[in-house]
This record gives C-alpha cells, structure tokens and sequence, in this order.
C-alpha cells in the first residue's frame, strides 16, 4: 500500500497493485482496475516513484540477498532525482 492525500488533505492508502493509470488533468487522477477513480494531490510522477519504491521494499523483504542491488538503485536513483530539481530550480 501506499500513502497518498486526498484533495481535502486527509491520508489515503491505496493498492498501488490497483492503479490502471494517473492523468494529470491538472488534477492527479488515478484510475483503478475496478473503473473507480481517485483524486489525489500528489503529482503522477510522485505516485508511480512511491509505487516503485514500495514494490522494491516487496523485493527487499522476500528475497534478503538482492537488498545489496536494491540499495544501490535506490541511492542512484535519489542523487539522479536530486540533480534534476536542482536543474529546475536553476531555470535549466
């Protein structure tokens, strides 16, 4: 499960196992496979990074010895994330 916010701010956990597909319309809009949708505050790109990091948790947890590798994508994946807001905030 992952934690996002509705609109009016309250918490939400959803099955991210569950998400169809996020529009940005401008709102986040996440359509599940049951045809329900949802709005959320967090912006698609938030979502699908939160998806990844909680199914890399998964991974963590059933299979100890791939931790290692999980780790070290982990850490690349933050600094490439770090220098792109970085570069946006320059005006690059």
């Amino acid at each position: 499960m992952i934690q996002l916010t509705r609109l009016n701010g309250s918490p939400l956990a959803i099955n991210c196992d569950l998400i169809k597909y996020a529009e940005a319309a401008p709102d986040t809009v996440l359509t599940l496979i049951t045809g329900e949708k949802l709005v959320v505050l967090e912006p698609c790109s938030e979502v699908s990074q939160r998806t990844l990091d909680y199914r890399a948790a998964v991974l963590r947890k059933a299979w100890p010895e791939a931790e290692s590798a999980l780790n070290a994508k982990s850490a690349h994946d933050a600094g490439g994330r770090g220098r792109d807001q970085a570069r946006n905030a320059s005006g690059e």
